[in-house]
């Protein structure tokens, strides 16, 4: 649905480089990276608000790199909801349809997505009565008004409540799901990426530097720069020491040994292992693992209803609340962390 080649684009301050994407007519795709990534700046290139120095655009097979936004069939959400105060609910929806022809036809279609949101009750309220949440359905419900091919959306959930955030989650996956329309979600929150995307894209530095399904991004990082931004704080240097049937043992720099599933036979690498794929135990259990190592506790702390526990072998694992308190852990403990060798990703 959206094809994007080479894409680059120079602000002086801040650059997009070399941009390729592709992405699937009704994918609900996100685009996650840290701030200053040049997300936004990607997503309004896309819709035409800036022309590209060099590369192409292509929407369902069109060649709109220049073409102006309104030639581009694509709506557009921004987090600040971006309603005209002067117009209620009613006449902010109905502004995208003003362009066509049918009074009748525009009428209509503005009662069926009202009701269709839930916020007909809404229609001659003003934006600065609103909830932020209202506000943004108010936001969604204009933008898919005029029947977009493709629907951006820059940070929308960024500015509310986790209640909200998780109410308009389900809207958005609703709005795809039943519209069929193409998504493009940019964020910075792993767990709206986690939650919302058919697939996700890297960006940082205005580079793409990874796209995959959630499972590849956040299990299956290319380098040490993307484990780091999506949370795999196991990064550890080591080298192959050998390689049967497809498991390495590899021995670490804090002078350990650890089993991976891997192809590399020698050289160095780094190895990743998500902090919650690491289990602790008071003893060495019989287990399926091949990774069982001992350790001390260094430091625990509180995440809500995990505990981040840190070791003096730099391991770090994510446990419940219910662990922590059944296993009586404290810090000083000796205790054995288990994980298994499919769990660890190793990388040149």
């Amino acid at each position: 649905m959206i094809k994007i080649r080479n894409l680059s684009k120079d602000w002086k301050e801040f650059s997009l480089k070399g941009i390729n994407l592709e992405i699937k007519k009704d994918e609900y795709f996100v685009i996650l990276g840290p701030t200053g990534a040049g997300k936004t700046l990607l997503l309004e290139t896309i819709a035409g608000f800036y022309f590209p120095d060099k590369g192409e655009v292509r929407i369902d097979g069109h060649d709109v790199t220049n073409l102006p936004p309104e030639r581009r069939r694509i709506g557009f959400i921004y987090q600040d909801y971006s309603l005209f105060p002067h117009f209620n609910v009613e006449q902010n929806i109905e502004f995208g349809l003003k362009l066509r022809k049918s009074s009748d036809t525009n009428r209509k279609r503005l009662e069926e997505i009202m009701d269709w949101l839930d916020i007909s009750h809404l229609a001659h309220r003003y934006p600065a009565t609103l909830s932020g949440g209202e506000q943004q359905k108010i936001a969604i419900a204009r933008a898919i008004a005029i029947e977009p091919s493709v629907l951006l959306l820059d940070e929308p959930l960024a500015a509310l409540d986790l209640r909200t955030r998780d109410y308009l989650r389900e809207e958005l996956k609703r709005v795809k799901r039943e519209l069929g329309i193409t998504m493009v979600h940019v964020t910075h929150d792993q767990t709206e990426a986690m939650v919302l995307a058919d697939r996700i894209a890297v960006m940082m530095k205005g580079r793409i530097m990874q796209v995959g399904t959630a499972y590849e991004i956040f299990n299956k990082p290319q380098n040490e720069e993307i484990a780091d931004f999506v949370g795999v704080e196991n990064i550890l240097n080591g080298v192959v020491r050998s390689n049967e049937n497809g498991v390495a043992e590899i021995v670490v720099d804090m002078g350990y040994n650890i089993f991976a599933v891997s192809d590399y036979h020698a050289g160095t690498v780094k190895s990743f292992i998500r902090p919650e794929d690491i289990i602790l135990s008071e003893k060495r259990e019989e287990s399926s693992a091949r990774n069982v190592i001992s350790a001390r506790i260094e430091e625990m702390s509180d995440m809500g209803p995990l505990t981040r526990v840190r070791m003096d072998n730099s391991l770090v694992a994510l446990i419940t609340k219910q662990s922590r308190e059944s296993l009586g852990l404290r810090r000083g403990d000796e205790v054995y962390a288990t994980f298994k060798a499919t769990s660890v990703h190793v990388v040149r």
